[in-house]
């Protein structure tokens, strides 16, 4: 957290940060939307336009925020439309499975990445990130239904194993591209983050870890 002594993210990066996470959670929504609409059970589809709307939420309470500085929220969202399409593009799942796995090991990632960025920030923003980057209740669903789909059939763990891999390696080389893009941003990780959370390896050493441990969870081999 930080003290007098450290040093102070800009209002430009912490801008950059909610507008990524406004961003974020909006399509977090609509994808949650859409996995409800595939969902085979009642129970499925009622637990997952739960999510959906706790996302829409989290969207809301940023744009407030962002409102609250004087800013416009569809302006400060924009410079991260294009990456974050993208990497959806690019990371879209074949079926309900990997839609599951997507939401739970690639968005897990990134949230770890957003948690530990929020440790250098003013307090009452601090708490704001921390609160959009809760879970709602996707974790027990998600492991709930791979590891059924495991014991029903064992083959679905190496193809799901191979897919979060994939997942882990495009959400990590979306942050870079959006820090490498966006100046202020990239001033706050390598600067008063790494000044305040210590050596950036170490940094993304536990997000190793924590990605080993979301793995074991779902019952998959990494």
């Amino acid at each position: 957290m930080s003290d007098a002594s450290s040093p102070v993210p800009s209002a430009d990066g912490v801008l950059d940060l909610l507008g990524l996470l406004a961003y974020a959670s909006l399509t977090a929504f609509f994808r949650l939307a859409d996995d409800a609409a595939l969902a085979i059970s009642l129970a499925d589809k009622t637990a997952l336009a739960e999510m959906a709307v706790a996302e829409f939420g989290h969207f809301q309470l940023l744009r407030r925020r962002i409102e609250a500085t004087s800013a416009d929220p569809t302006e400060v969202m924009q410079p991260f439309v294009a990456a974050i399409d993208a990497f959806h593009a690019r990371t879209a799942p074949s079926d309900w499975l990997e839609s599951l796995v997507k939401a739970y090991v690639g968005d897990g990632i990134a949230a770890d990445f957003y948690r530990t960025i929020a440790q250098v920030l003013d307090p009452e923003t601090r708490d704001l990130v921390l609160t959009v980057l809760a879970d709602t209740g996707h974790s027990e669903f998600v492991i709930a239904r791979v590891r059924q789909a495991i014991e029903a059939d064992p083959r679905v763990a190496g193809r799901l194993a191979l897919w979060a891999r994939r997942l882990v390696g495009e959400a990590l080389g979306q942050a870079q591209r959006v820090a490498a893009e966006r100046e202020p941003l990239a001033r706050m990780l390598a600067g008063e983050a790494a000044s305040q959370l210590g050596d950036i390896g170490r940094m993304f050493a536990r997000l190793t870890d924590a990605h080993a441990a979301r793995m074991a969870s779902l019952g998959l081999a990494d």
